[in-house]
């Protein structure tokens, strides 16, 4: 589905504000550098509710992420309680999303996906594998950015959770990051350094 799609699906909802989301997923074992490791998640959570609560978050509003696990799942989850209505837009279809970046983490986090997937406002969105020479992460960086700008710059929030280095690979967190410095007015960085 293209941004047109999504874009035009949502139109008779109008959110009052809209929350953008992008964060790092939770190490996996074999990773070497520690960066969002298990035992972070919950104070992780705590934070994300604590500032979208801050933002006033509730039932009028509109939150965007792809649904990994680790962050994005937590500002899912954070969302669901205060009644934000979710959609997730991932870079591929959702059986290969999965496999890339939910079941590298524990198991628990597979059923925590579940049931946000359950509560979610929309379907899930994936991007058309269509285009090769462009980099599925950064293009669904991208196709968040601008689905969420076109409720009107003014209504959006950028909420990352990032340790402020550049990705292990294109299209991480750090690229979310540079690609809403100028387009964003209100962005809130939670580092994981200082959880």
């Amino acid at each position: 589905m293209n941004n047109n799609n999504i874009e035009k699906e949502n139109i008779s909802f109008q959110p009052k504000k809209v929350f953008l989301f992008s964060g790092h997923m939770i190490d996996n074992k074999s990773r070497k550098d520690i960066r969002f490791p298990e035992y972070k998640s919950k104070i992780a959570g705590e934070k994300i509710l604590k500032v979208l609560e801050e933002l006033g978050a509730n039932e009028e509003d509109l939150a965007l992420t792809q649904g990994a696990c680790g962050a994005d799942i937590l500002f899912t989850e954070a969302c669901q309680l205060l009644d934000v209505k979710v959609i997730w837009l991932q870079p591929f279809d959702e059986i290969t999303f999965l496999e890339k970046s939910v079941k590298p983490c524990a198991s628990t986090w597979q059923k925590r996906y579940a049931r946000c997937r359950e509560k979610l406002y929309k379907n899930i969105h994936s991007l058309p594998q269509d285009n090769e020479t462009t980099n599925p992460y950064e293009y669904c960086n991208r196709w968040l950015l601008s689905t969420a700008l076109a409720y009107g710059n003014n209504k959006v929030s950028f909420i990352t959770l990032w340790d402020g280095k550049d990705a292990d690979r294109p299209g991480g967190t750090g690229h979310m990051y540079k690609e809403v410095q100028d387009k964003v007015a209100n962005i809130i960085w939670i580092h994981t350094d200082e959880l």
